[in-house]
């Protein structure tokens, strides 16, 4: 791999700018993609924007910036995405900045202190090498700043016409994937979440990681496999649980999806069942409901424990001893267990607690 520290005339990266929106930010002559299509907007506030003028009218370094050489030779910005829009908006004529009392926009410098905001040298680190070269050097170096998600680094790796599809559908405030899953997906849109949740629904299906089935696709012209996946696990979903609660959007969908997808449900009793449940004082993780009803671990729903109130009482009653092995031992040596469990309709009260020792516990548990 290859790791280039560069200097960026101003002049140089303004060349070429140009924000269209959806279509995305360039500049350096049309040559650096500062901002892909589809993917999050530029959030410096004025004052974080005005700094970074500040900074270059004044001579004073900018942190490094980092950019990945792509295949075709062009750049995309890895790390100083909202710096880059900074100074280009600025020499944009986009918007002014103080220089004491004075407001100034680009063109109201005089010719010597433009030509110095002009030629001023931002240094960029510029890295070209394999995939997984670049994956395991942008998760490492301490970029400045705002640190990128999981998904941002791996978009500036595997970069492409299917990366560009991807983001349409899952990348953007109103996308199409947030219009047919919002409710049952819980993920940061704008810092690429939602595509990276869909990411790892089909990998699993795949038998596959988030990273081997990108670059497996990554020169492909479309992403209907990514897309029409997404929906079938919603779908999925909608007719499996027919009433919405909002504990639904915590819930991991894709993984139940590949395991219970080809099972038949009487969806009538499912919702019963739910809602009993959603209704019992002693389930406390409400949205591990849903994992329970499919896979009847009943870990998913972090059954509520004895308070240490209820265990003393128990214990004082035992006068120490646990009622399995017949032995006695320090509470702290015990454990309050229900004498009728949960799943046979026992419930969290002092008069269903008793102690036992830990390893007559383990027993039960395991028995159960």
């Amino acid at each position: 791999m290859n790791i280039e520290l560069t200097k960026i005339r101003i002049a140089d990266l303004f060349n070429g700018y140009k924000d269209s929106q959806e279509e995305g930010v360039v500049a350096y002559g049309g040559q650096l993609d500062v901002r892909p299509k589809y993917q999050r907007e530029f959030v410096y506030k004025d004052k974080q924007r005005d700094a970074v003028i500040d900074t270059v009218m004044k001579g004073f370094p900018l942190n490094v910036m980092y950019w990945a050489k792509k295949d075709d030779g062009t750049f995309e910005v890895l790390d100083g995405q909202q710096r880059t829009i900074s100074i280009c908006q600025y020499l944009n004529h986009d918007f002014s900045v103080k220089d004491g009392d004075t407001i100034k926009y680009i063109d109201n410098w005089e010719e010597d202190k433009l030509q110095e905001i002009l030629n001023y040298e931002l240094m960029v680190y510029i890295c070209e090498g394999g995939d997984t070269e670049k994956l395991d050097w942008f998760r490492t170096i301490n970029i400045a700043g705002e640190k990128l998600s999981d998904q941002e680094l791996r978009n500036a790796v595997y970069s492409g016409t299917w990366l560009t599809q991807a983001k349409r559908y899952f990348s953007r405030i109103g996308c199409p994937a947030m219009k047919v899953g919002d409710k049952f997906v819980n993920a940061d849109v704008i810092r690429q979440g939602l595509l990276e949740k869909a990411l790892a629904w089909i990998a699993l299906a795949k038998d596959t990681t988030i990273e081997g089935y990108m670059a497996k696709h990554q020169h492909d012209e479309e992403c209907s496999e990514l897309w029409q996946h997404y929906q079938s696990v919603i779908e999925w979903v909608q007719m499996t649980f027919v009433k919405y609660r909002k504990e639904m959007k915590s819930v991991d969908w894709g993984e139940l999806y590949v395991r219970y997808k080809d099972e038949y449900y009487n969806t009538t009793a499912l919702e019963e069942e739910v809602a009993t449940l959603m209704a019992d004082v002693d389930v406390t993780k409400k949205a591990g409901i849903y994992k329970y009803v499919l896979t009847r671990e009943e870990r998913w729903l972090s059954i509520r424990a004895f308070s240490p109130s209820d265990k003393r009482t128990a214990y004082e009653r035992q006068q120490g001893i646990c009622p399995i092995c017949h032995r006695t031992f320090k509470i702290d040596d015990m454990e309050a267990d229900h004498i009728q469990p949960w799943s046979k309709g026992g419930h969290t009260t002092p008069d269903n607690c008793q102690c036992l020792c830990r390893q007559c516990n383990r027993d039960k548990s395991n028995k159960n």
